[in-house]
């Protein structure tokens, strides 16, 4: 059986305060991410986030397009695109 994998296109706004999920806007997912898009900080900022986000290891999310761009293509291993979609809209997971 092969793991699912599902993609999500998402426009992130890089430099703002806080990592946040702004919501969706014609199919895309906008995304607030605090770090600068500079030597690729944005980028893995942005799978540490989205990783956290929905309860994965940083393995399992990647950048499939758009590396240097506002517009990316991602890909999530393990999560169907319902389930994936379920876990973004879901409240944060609490911090300890």
């Amino acid at each position: 059986m092969t793991t699912p994998e599902a993609r999500l296109h998402v426009k992130i706004t890089p430099g703002a305060a806080e990592n946040a999920v702004l919501g969706w806007q014609d199919s895309v997912l906008r995304l607030r991410i605090a770090a600068r898009p500079k030597k690729g900080q944005a980028n893995r900022a942005l799978i540490d986030f989205l990783s956290q986000r929905l309860g994965l290891s940083r393995d399992s999310v990647s950048i499939r397009a758009g590396h240097t761009s506002r517009n990316k293509l991602i890909a999530v291993c393990g999560l169907s695109r319902a389930e994936l979609l379920s876990r973004l809209t879901a409240p944060p997971p609490q911090q300890t």
